[in-house]
């Protein structure tokens, strides 16, 4: 196997296809890609990939490949989020100085403009800091009661994961603004080592003022730091898998 064939790289709890930019998950071996002759890669007794044969050296590359790649997505998406935050600050700034010379006016804009500030900030915190809370058993529905309380849906009383709880409720708040917030279904089903949870939209879902705080973000929260996998490939739905315990 050279350098430039083909492998899936495990990206948090989700597959990547490299290259490709085909995406494929949860990672479990009870779930190998699409197409034949995959082999499972390993290192450490933790799975990191398919590839054509699974040496040690083809398990590394999955691994380095893995790891450059999460860190380039986070990096960009902090640095899309810095951008804008600096620009809602420069417009709050601006705002400011004219008020303090009479534009009167401008008072209620400024709230307004702080309130933009602090979600922005809030997302950037989101992203740079390394989360240092110890996964553990969490009742989703308990999580959802904080994170979706305007949502309807299906969950049994036994959907317990195995997670961060603070990275959970930012991930599943996250989740349901980006569906849309009150009206949002949400159903949750067993499927072998996961728990599945299906999102569908709200009917008055708009799109969010800042697009990084959907499914980017949300996808950095549950494929990386709950070592869940999120997809996005339906239109007006979110499929969030994460870890039973």
């Amino acid at each position: 196997m050279t350098a430039e064939d083909p492998i899936w790289v495990r990206i948090g709890g989700g597959l990547e296809l490299v290259p490709g930019g085909d995406r494929h998950g949860p990672a479990d071996p009870n779930f190998p890609p699409p197409g034949e002759g995959w082999q499972m890669l390993s290192a450490n007794g933790r799975l990191v990939g398919w590839g054509r044969d699974n040496g040690k050296a083809v398990a590394r590359r999955a691994v380095e490949a893995g790891e450059r790649i999460e860190q380039d997505r986070r990096s960009h998406l902090l640095s899309r989020l810095g951008h804008k935050l600096r620009s809602s600050v420069l417009a709050l700034q601006e705002s400011a100085r004219q008020a303090a010379f009479g534009r009167q006016e401008l008072l209620e804009q400024i709230y307004d403009q702080a309130q933009e500030v602090g979600r922005r900030a809030a997302a950037v915190e989101a992203v740079a800091l390394d989360p240092k809370d110890i996964a553990r058993a969490v009742v989703i529905g308990a999580v959802l009661n904080l994170a979706a309380p305007g949502a309807a849906g299906d969950l049994p009383p036994d959907a317990v994961v195995r997670a961060a709880e603070p990275v959970l409720v930012e991930a599943l708040t996250r989740a349901y603004e980006w569906m849309g917030g009150s009206g949002t279904v949400i159903d949750g089903r067993s499927v072998d080592d996961w728990w599945r949870l299906e999102l569908i939209a709200s009917a008055t879902r708009e799109p969010l003022p800042i697009p990084e705080l959907g499914e980017p973000l949300v996808r950095l929260l549950v494929d990386t730091h709950l070592q869940g996998w999120l997809d996005a490939s339906q239109p007006g739905r979110a499929v969030i898998f994460l870890p039973k315990v």
